[in-house]
Parts: structure tokens; C-alpha cells; sequence
């Protein structure tokens, strides 16, 4: 596993990291013992941080509560990353967004996550006008010790440089895949300028870029059942399979697509750390080897070309595409 400073944090993260959103039955179930053992393999594979959400699970929340339970004993050896924005949806929706209600939700999720702090909390309304209330409020935990950094999950470059008005966020989370190259044209320039920390969710295109599906596949977890909804997602979900398969056939059978693809998110000269999930050990340990080396531009480049979706758009090689997966 590489290793990376993570923006001005002074951390020192693995290329891989884990999102756990899917380890708490949104997308399919899974047994709790399958998901201690899931995180617990991407630790002894070299993964150093981990990312959830209040929001994740059914209920909300257990993806927290999984992550905490499979890191007893390790807590202090880790980096995990929470998201507050989801207002309480255990207990009903409705809670007023103030400082108050913030910080009652970080505490409930340190505990469900059994520790006293996090490395670092995001807003997790990412397309928030007016940022504030969470700067305030982050600004209060950070300095009475509940965590450590704070940033916010947003694809809207709008929104990341209003909540960087005031040069306070460390980290931001967002979409990018070889599927969904938007943030090449803004975001990732803007993190590098400014010396904030890059994660990235969906570096697999929400498990397209494994290479296991086809045309014909339909999805009926919680999550991916959505791209089946009407003609429109149906369309972007066989153009992405298009792409995939195009790439597929153009890597060595000694070349994994699910590595191949995460390796190009990590090469990118802002340094993301890529936040595939798992359902499964071994799963969790094919993500984390993907972490052992860098593509170079050439590959990279080389790699765009063998895109179908964008020869058959005629987007020329290095410029950001414009359709994302569903």
C-alpha cells in the first residue's frame, strides 16, 4: 500500500481507503460478522481510513455502529471520516439545522462509533446555500476535541468554494470515476490549489467497474434500483455498460478491472484517496491491493481512449466528460 499526505491535515493516508455505506444493508444484506471481518481486512491490507455517514444503514446509522464495533482495539491506528446532514432520521425528520442539533448528532455518532473524537467531519448536504451553521458548529466540536478536521461531500463546485470562503475546509468528498470524469475540470484543480485533502466516493461507478455486469442485469438493492426507473436511467445505465465493456476488452487478462480503475483515481496529481466499499474480506483486500502502485500519465491516457462513450461523443482524450453514471 501507498501512502499520501492528506492535504494540509498532516496525516499520512493509504491511497485505499474504505467507504462503509455498503456494509449497512443498503445494498443487499449482510451479515454483521461478514461486515466486522470486511473492515478488518481492508485494516490488515493497509487501509488507514475509513468513511460512513449517520445516514448509512437500515436503520440509519449502522454502518456506523459496524465500523465502530470492527475497530475495538485499533481505534487510535485509524483515520475515520463521519457525515452530519441527515437531521436525525432515526428519531423522525424535522430537527431544526442549528449548532445545537449538530453537535447532539456528532455526539450520538461518536458513540454509536464507540469513540471520543473523529478525524474529521463533513456536511453532508451538498448542495447547501448557506454554509454556515455547519462552519460554526464545526468550529465549537473542534475545538472542544470531538474532531479533528472538517470539510464538506458535495459534487457542486459552487457549493465546495462557498463553504472554503473562509479558508477552513480541510477535506472534500466527491464523485469520480473513469465513468464520471466531471471533477477533473474544477474540483480537483481547485483541491490542489488550495491544499485541501481529496476523497473519493463511487471510484468503482457504484460497482459497474468491476466488470461483473451486463445489459441485461437488473439491480434491486436500495441503491441501484433507481437506474432502472425510467427510460432516461435505463439509457445511462447501458451507455455506462457500453464504456465498461469496451475497457474490458482492451486490458490484459492479467489486469483486473476494478484495479485498473481504481489505480486511475489515485494517479491523479491532486493525491485523492479513493473510498471503494466491500461486502466481503476478500473484496476488501482486492481494493486495498489496487493501492500498491500508480498509473502514469500514459496509462492514464491510454486508457481514455479505450472508453466507447467517449469516441462515440468525440471528446477529445484529457477533457472531462459530461454524462455520469445514473
Amino acid at each position: 500500500m501507498l501512502y499520501r499526505e492528506f492535504g494540509t491535515t498532516g496525516w499520512n493516508i493509504s491511497t485505499i481507503g474504505m467507504g462503509t455505506w455498503n456494509i449497512g444493508n443498503q445494498w443487499g444484506n449482510i451479515e454483521e460478522d461478514v461486515a466486522l471481518a470486511t473492515v478488518r481486512s481492508a485494516f490488515e491490507n493497509g487501509v488507514n481510513l475509513f468513511d460512513t455517514a449517520e445516514g448509512y444503514g437500515i436503520p440509519y446509522g449502522l454502518s456506523e455502529e459496524r465500523l465502530g464495533k470492527a475497530l475495538k482495539g485499533i481505534r487510535d491506528r485509524v483515520h475515520i471520516v463521519t457525515k452530519i446532514g441527515s437531521w436525525g432520521r432515526r428519531t423522525g425528520e424535522g430537527l431544526p439545522k442549528n449548532v445545537d442539533n449538530i453537535r447532539l448528532c456528532l455526539q450520538a455518532a461518536l458513540f454509536r462509533m464507540r469513540t471520543d473524537w473523529a478525524d474529521a467531519v463533513l456536511c453532508h448536504e451538498g448542495d447547501i446555500e448557506d454554509p454556515t451553521v455547519y462552519l460554526e458548529a464545526f468550529e465549537q466540536m473542534k475545538e472542544k476535541g470531538y474532531l479533528r478536521a472538517y470539510g464538506i461531500s458535495t459534487n457542486d463546485f459552487e457549493v465546495l468554494k462557498r463553504f472554503n470562503a473562509n479558508k477552513t475546509c480541510s477535506i472534500v468528498e466527491f464523485d469520480y470515476s473513469l465513468l464520471n470524469r466531471k471533477a477533473e475540470s474544477h474540483m480537483l484543480p481547485y483541491c490542489l490549489d488550495h491544499g485541501i485533502a481529496v476523497l473519493v466516493r463511487g471510484p468503482l461507478g457504484q460497482g459497474l467497474l468491476s466488470g461483473k455486469y451486463g445489459k441485461e442485469t437488473i439491480f434491486t438493492d436500495t441503491i441501484r434500483a433507481k437506474w432502472h426507473k425510467n427510460e432516461s436511467k435505463q439509457a445511462k445505465l447501458k451507455q455506462n455498460i457500453e464504456a465498461v465493456t469496451a475497457l474490458q476488452s482492451y486490458l490484459k487478462p492479467s489486469e483486473d478491472m476494478a484495479t485498473t480503475a481504481l489505480r486511475y483515481v489515485i494517479s491523479h496529481s491532486a493525491h485523492p484517496v479513493a473510498i471503494p466499499g466491500a461486502k466481503s474480506p476478500q473484496q476488501a483486500a482486492m481494493n486495498a491491493q489496487a493501492g500498491d502502485r500508480l498509473l502514469s500519465h500514459q496509462e492514464r491516457e491510454t486508457l481514455l481512449q479505450n472508453l466507447s462513450t467517449e469516441k462515440r461523443e468525440g471528446i477529445p482524450v484529457g477533457q472531462p466528460v459530461t454524462h455520469i453514471y445514473p
